[in-house]
């Protein structure tokens, strides 16, 4: 965009007063934008200049009208040059907003992160969680290093958020902390997400992300097989704590429970439906989204044999998370699975080996989640050989009498 400065005073004409005087009126023109205002001066038609755009003469009317002209053109100027020098591009609008004192500061980068993350904070218990809050501000710790070296600058104006400004971010992420690539992508997509907030509320237009394409992480299996499975599930294991951790980990695997849901369940989530099937039925602290989840017979026994052993109305005895998944890893390696096992695997095994493989549709693995939208489903939820080869097995059995084949 064009940012010359053009300044214009003219008299409106079509409010002369009986006196013969009318208001002088200012245009502002940068680029294609366009802003008017009002000088709070009236001069007498005869006394305007049109080709000036002045008083004409040496009166002291004239004098200190032409006075009054040359201060409010000095201040458009000088605000101009402030606001170019701060956000690089600006508009008519902007620059006499400034002039005339009216508000309308820039919205910039770190502060709208900022208090992104203290509202973030206040949800943290209710339908968020805290590691997730720790994210944020990890994010926005290395987003305000950055700044600061790139553009030694504490903060810096949405508008000046251009490809660039991302290509640079990610060089600096990827090169110079030297960030592996799945860092990388949940950092920037925590910056996404302020642009994508940004633009919702009218303060940009556009998203410099639009041209940019991260090294994406070779993608990992995150869920178990059935072979893997079954050895978690057979091999002796070396201390009590392990198998209780095996314990914990086989209830998020048989009812696609998260830690932190299966860690928040008691008693009063177990429901006797009329048939006589016991079905979990909670909400999801990361969404708030309610969840009904049929009671397999493995969880059932699980729960019994920790029945009476809890406290504060817990139905599991739930070790810390980071204790879980240090005792996962130890089994892991007693399984000879070859892969770091972490809690989570439990949720994605559920939706995979247990439901989809099994027949169960998405949508009822969906709902069972406790997914607001299908697409997550999906995400979690992966066709496995021995799926499609069980499919092929089926849909052969019901094709054999329907063709003749004329291969000899």
């Amino acid at each position: 965009m064009n940012q010359e400065l053009k300044l214009l005073f003219y008299i409106k004409r079509s409010e002369t007063k009986k006196d013969g005087t009318c208001p002088v009126m200012g245009r502002i023109t940068i680029g294609k934008t366009m802003a008017q205002f009002s000088t709070k001066l009236t001069v007498p038609v005869s006394l305007w200049d049109t080709r000036a755009n002045r008083a004409s003469g040496k009166s002291k009317q004239a004098v200190r009208i032409n006075r009054v002209l040359d201060k409010t053109s000095l201040s458009v100027n000088s605000h101009f040059s402030s606001l170019t020098g701060l956000n690089g591009k600006v508009t008519a609008t902007e620059v006499k907003n400034a002039f005339q004192g009216i508000s309308s500061a820039q919205e910039t980068l770190v502060r709208y992160f900022s208090r992104h993350n203290q509202e973030f904070y206040k949800r943290v218990g209710i339908n968020r969680e805290l590691s997730t809050a720790i994210q944020y501000d990890n994010s926005l710790k290395h987003l305000t290093r950055f700044i600061e070296k790139k553009y030694r600058v504490s903060d810096i104006p949405f508008s000046k958020l251009d490809s660039s400004f991302i290509e640079a971010y990610d060089f600096y992420l990827r090169v110079e902390l030297k960030r592996m690539p799945q860092t990388i992508v949940g950092i920037t997509r925590h910056l996404r997400k302020m642009i994508k907030l940004a633009i919702a509320e009218g303060i940009i237009s556009r998203d410099p992300f639009e041209n940019y394409s991260p090294e994406r992480p070779k993608a990992r299996q995150k869920y178990l097989t059935r072979e893997e499975l079954d050895r978690i599930m057979t091999t002796p294991l070396d201390h009590p704590a392990r198998y209780r951790t095996r314990d914990m980990f086989l209830f998020s695997v048989f009812t696609g429970l998260a830690y932190r849901d299966v860690f928040n369940l008691t008693e009063k989530n177990i429901v006797k439906a009329d048939d006589g099937v016991l079905w979990i039925k909670t909400t999801r602290q990361k969404t708030g989204t309610p969840c009904e989840i049929p009671l397999l017979d493995i969880p059932l026994k699980i729960i019994e044999k920790y029945k009476g052993l809890t406290e504060n109305g817990k139905l599991l005895p739930m070790l810390s998370c980071g204790r879980i998944n240090k005792n996962l890893k130890v089994i892991g390696k007693t399984c000879n699975i070859d892969r770091r096992l972490i809690y989570h695997m439990g949720r994605h095994t559920y939706a995979t080996e247990i439901c989809l493989s099994q027949g169960v549709p998405i949508e009822s693995v969906s709902r069972m989640l406790g997914h607001r939208d299908l697409r997550s489903t999906q995400i979690y939820a992966k066709i496995t050989n021995d799926k499609i080869a069980e499919d092929i097995r089926r849909a052969e059995s019901r094709i054999d009498s329907k063709f003749q084949s004329t291969v000899i």
